[in-house]
């Protein structure tokens, strides 16, 4: 630091508040050549006093910046004044700085511009934490924008005034629409008002919100969304910020409810199951000596159907699919079998009281009828045809199975549990009609119903 004597001359002051500048201050000539160069020119562009006076100024501007000094020259030859600019400079080493720029005209007694006075501020700190700055905040917006939730950051009161892009690519609006409270517009007005009373709620008491709602889309959709937010507080634990997500679950909520559904369904079955096998135990001669094996291969048959359902997730079924898996129970004999007929699906209880009857026709022609003789066929043959009004819903679904080549059949002398399954099941649960022939070539079952029966 300079100490100055009382009542030193103004020029020397002048000299000295020159040299105990931070700036960088360069007197130049007209044409640009440095005059004075004062110490902090020194730190900032790595030249020494001695060897840069005489120098012109140009030698601390880069190639492509050159236009840069004819402008400064022109408008201090007019006697005006160059604003403070940011701009890059070289040093000594031919490094870049950062640097603020004014430059002044100087003036002669007679007010003729015969010099220039150049201040050059150092920056490169500031621009390097700008640098960061942009860098940091180009890494949250990469973040933000490509995160799959929506986003947003709300004031202390709870106005939002910062959505990701994500937000405006789901909703189709603009951040002029939509700050402060304008989300409201977006959501189903079953349910805003509810979420505006439980978020109120939160930023008032400093809470983290958690709530689940649908938000239209920009096509007019409704989805679910399971929205978070968080206070963000400073270091005095006040509330500064809320930042909040909002997350799709629209196909999980569904997922969820399917399983609920197939859920009851699963219990509705079992119970229907139970009382089905109840119902096979009571009305099965016990008094025959084969009841046990009958018995239990009526409820393997139940079990065939069920492994069908439940791969299917108790949906529909074709017909063929339910047929093979009452078929694969005949072991070899499956070859004597031959099934033809359109696609056709099955409601899960029409698809359980046809393969019953299905089942219990397999196991009496592998005990008495076609399949008991390895000549024996059976065929299995359906379809599906207009009824008399030509109509979709008139529709007309039939399904035979006809026995041929074994040995002569004889038509039972009572109705048994075993004609119940083939004959009265699927006629109440299909409101089908159901006909039965034992003729001496062989047994048929046909069923006829209509169509929508299935569904």
């Amino acid at each position: 630091m300079s100490t100055l004597a009382h009542g030193t001359d103004p020029a020397a002051l002048l000299a000295a508040i020159v040299e105990s500048s931070d700036d960088a201050i360069v007197g130049k000539t007209l044409d640009g050549t440095i005059l004075s160069w004062n110490a902090a020119a020194e730190r900032v562009f790595g030249w020494p006093h001695d060897e840069i006076v005489g120098r012109n100024i140009r030698t601390l501007i880069p190639e492509d910046r050159q236009d840069e000094e004819d402008a400064i020259i022109a408008r201090i030859r007019q006697g005006l004044r160059m604003p403070t600019f940011e701009t890059v400079r070289l040093r000594k080493d031919g490094s870049l700085v950062d640097v603020a720029v004014t430059v002044s005209p100087l003036l002669d007694r007679e007010g003729k511009v015969v010099a220039a006075s150049k201040i050059a501020r150092d920056i490169s700190g500031q621009k390097a934490t700008q640098r960061q700055l942009a860098e940091s905040e180009q890494r949250f917006r990469l973040l933000a924008d490509n995160m799959s939730q929506l986003a947003w950051i709300a004031d202390s009161e709870g106005a939002i005034f910062w959505y990701n892009k994500r937000w405006f690519d789901y909703t189709g609006t603009t951040l002029d629409e939509m700050r402060g409270w304008g989300w409201r517009s977006v959501h189903h007005p079953d349910y805003v008002e509810g979420v505006v009373a439980r978020i109120s709620a939160c930023y008032r008491s400093g809470a983290d919100w958690e709530d689940t709602f649908p938000l239209r889309s920009a096509k007019g959709e409704w989805r679910w969304f399971l929205s978070r937010a968080k206070p963000i507080r400073d270091a005095d634990g006040a509330i500064v910020f809320w930042f909040g997500t909002n997350t799709d679950v629209t196909e999980m909520r569904d997922a969820e409810q399917r399983i609920e559904l197939l859920l009851q369904e699963v219990n509705h079955r079992s119970k229907n199951m139970l009382a089905i096998i109840q119902s096979l135990a009571r009305r099965s001669d016990a008094s025959r000596p084969d009841f046990i094996e009958r018995l239990e291969q009526r409820i393997r048959g139940l079990a065939a159907n069920q492994d069908v359902l439940v791969r299917r997730a108790w949906s529909d079924i074709p017909v063929m699919e339910m047929i093979e898996a009452q078929l694969r129970s005949l072991g070899e004999q499956r070859a004597q079998v031959s099934c033809e007929g359109p696609d056709v699906m099955l409601s899960p209880g029409a698809a359980e009281a046809l393969a019953m009857a299905l089942h219990e026709m397999g196991t009496n022609a592998l005990k008495y009828g076609a399949l008991s003789d390895p000549g024996g066929r059976v065929t299995i043959s359906w379809t599906r045809e207009p009824g008399p009004t030509g109509e979709e819903d008139d529709a007309i679904f039939r399904i035979r199975w006809c026995e041929r080549g074994g040995p002569a059949v004889e038509a039972p002398q009572h109705k048994g549990f075993g004609t119940r399954i083939i004959v009265d099941v699927p006629r109440v649960k299909l409101s089908a009609e159901v006909v039965t022939s034992y003729d001496v070539a062989g047994f048929c079952w046909q069923l006829e119903c209509r169509a929508a029966e299935l569904d």
